[in-house]
C-alpha cells in the first residue's frame, strides 16, 4: 500500500516510497562471523507532493533519519523501491545519483559540525554551484543572492563559519542546500540544536523559501511541537515503523495511535491552568531494540490503550514475562496501516476513540 500526500490538493507526486527497508548488520568482517540485525526502517510506504512538507517524527532510534538518507541514497536500501518524479533512483549509479543530488539536498542537525571550518562562506555556499556545472561568470553574484535570501549580509561571504552563531550557521547550510534550486529538501533536525527564539527565526525562514521557489520539504524532527508549525501532514515513526499518518490538524486534534497521544501529551502548552489539568500519559520504559524487535505490535510493551482493553476484557489476552497481560493481538500480530475515511491512516489494533484517557 502507498499512502498518498493531502497536504496539496492537486500536485503532482513528487517523491514516492514503497517498502523501503534497511537492515544494518547481518555478516561481519571475518569469515563465518555475523553482527546482530538491526532494522532500523522497515517497509515504509510514502508519499511527497511537490510543494509539501512532510513532518517525520519519533524518538531517538526510531528510524526517522535514516529514512531521510535512504531517499537521498546516502544509504542503500535494502530492499524497497524510491521514485524521484517518476524515476526510479534506487539501484541507479554513483555519478546518476550525483546529478540527481542537484534537486534533492539535506540540511543537517548540527550547524558547527555540518560546515568545513577552513572554507569561507562564500566558498561554502558556492561549492554546489561549482559541482554542477554552474556557468562560473555567475557563482559569485548567485552567492550573494542566496545569501541574502537567507537572512546573511552578502559582505559576509568573506567570513569562516567559526565567525557566525549557531542561528547564522544554519542559515549558512540552508543557503548551501537551496543553491542549486532544488525540489526536495530533507531537513534532518535542523532547529534541534538552536535556542527556541533562534528556532522560530529558522522554521520562518523555511515558510518563506517554501513559498518562493515551491520546494518540497521532509522535516524530520524527535518534538512534536516543532513540526506542528510547518507540516501538512505528519508520520510518526517508531522502530522502523510508520504507525500513523494524518494532515496535521487532525492528528493534534484527536490522535488514533497511542504512542502519537503519549508524545503529544509530553508537548507543553501555554495555559498554565489548562497544563496542570490535563492527563498526561506515561510511556511505559525504554523504545525497544532494534536488535530484537518486540512480536506483534512493536508498541505493545509501552501501550497504554492495550492496558486499558485487556482491564475492561472482551477480547482474549496474553501475559508477558514481566506478568502483564494484554490483548493476544497485540502480541501476536503486526498491525498494517489502515485508511480512515478522512485519508489518514493508522496502524494499530485498537485505534484511540475520543473518551479513551490513560491509566
Amino acid at each position: 500500500m502507498t499512502v498518498e500526500a493531502h497536504g496539496t490538493n492537486g500536485a503532482e507526486t513528487l517523491l514516492q516510497i514503497s517498502g523501503l527497508t534497511k537492515v544494518f548488520g547481518g555478516k561481519g568482517w571475518l569469515p563465518g562471523a555475523r553482527r546482530p540485525s538491526v532494522h532500523a526502517v522497515d517497509n515504509v510506504n510514502l508519499n511527497i507532493k511537490r510543494g509539501e512538507t512532510l513532518g517525520i517524527v519519533g524518538e531517538t532510534g526510531s528510524g526517522k533519519s535514516t529514512l531521510g538518507r535512504l531517499v537521498l541514497r546516502l544509504l542503500d536500501p535494502t530492499k524497497g523501491r524510491i521514485a524521484f518524479e517518476g524515476l526510479d533512483i534506487t539501484g541507479i549509479s554513483g555519478g546518476r545519483m550525483r546529478q540527481l543530488r542537484s534537486d534533492m539536498q539535506m540540511v543537517f542537525q548540527d550547524p558547527y559540525g555540518s560546515l568545513d571550518p577552513r572554507m569561507k562562506v562564500g566558498a561554502i555556499v558556492a561549492e554546489p554551484m561549482h559541482v554542477h556545472g554552474t556557468e562560473h561568470s555567475s557563482i559569485a553574484s548567485r552567492t550573494a543572492d542566496i545569501l541574502h535570501r537567507v537572512g546573511l549580509a552578502p559582505a559576509m561571504a568573506d567570513r569562516y563559519p567559526h565567525e557566525f552563531s549557531g542561528g547564522q550557521r544554519q542559515r549558512i547550510g540552508i543557503a548551501r542546500a537551496i543553491a542549486l534550486d532544488p525540489k526536495l529538501l530533507i531537513l534532518d533536525e535542523p532547529v534541534s540544536a538552536l535556542d527556541v527564539s533562534v528556532q522560530a527565526q529558522i522554521l520562518n525562514l523555511l515558510r518563506d523559501i517554501q513559498r518562493q521557489s515551491g520546494v518540497a520539504y521532509m522535516f524530520i524532527a524527535h518534538e512534536l511541537a516543532v513540526v506542528r508549525h510547518i507540516s501538512d501532514r505528519i508520520a510518526v515513526m517508531y522502530l522502523g515503523r510508520i504507525v500513523e499518518l494524518a494532515h496535521r490538524d487532525r492528528l493534534y486534534a484527536a490522535p488514533r495511535h497511542p504512542y502519537t497521544a503519549s508524545l503529544l501529551s509530553a508537548v507543553p502548552i501555554p495555559d498554565l491552568k489548562a497544563e496542570r489539568q490535563r492527563k498526561r500519559i506515561a510511556l511505559h520504559g525504554e523504545i525497544g531494540s532494534a536488535t530484537a524487535l518486540p512480536s506483534g505490535c512493536r508498541f505493545h510493551p509501552r501501550c497504554f490503550k492495550a492496558r486499558l482493553v485487556a482491564e475492561k476484557g472482551g477480547v482474549a489476552t496474553s501475559t508477558l514475562p514481566s506478568g502483564l497481560a494484554l490483548p493476544a493481538r497485540c502480541i501476536d500480530t503486526d498491525p498494517t496501516l489502515v485508511e480512515s475515511a478522512s485519508g489518514d491512516h493508522v496502524a494499530c489494533h485498537f485505534p484511540l476513540e475520543p473518551d479513551d484517557t490513560a491509566t
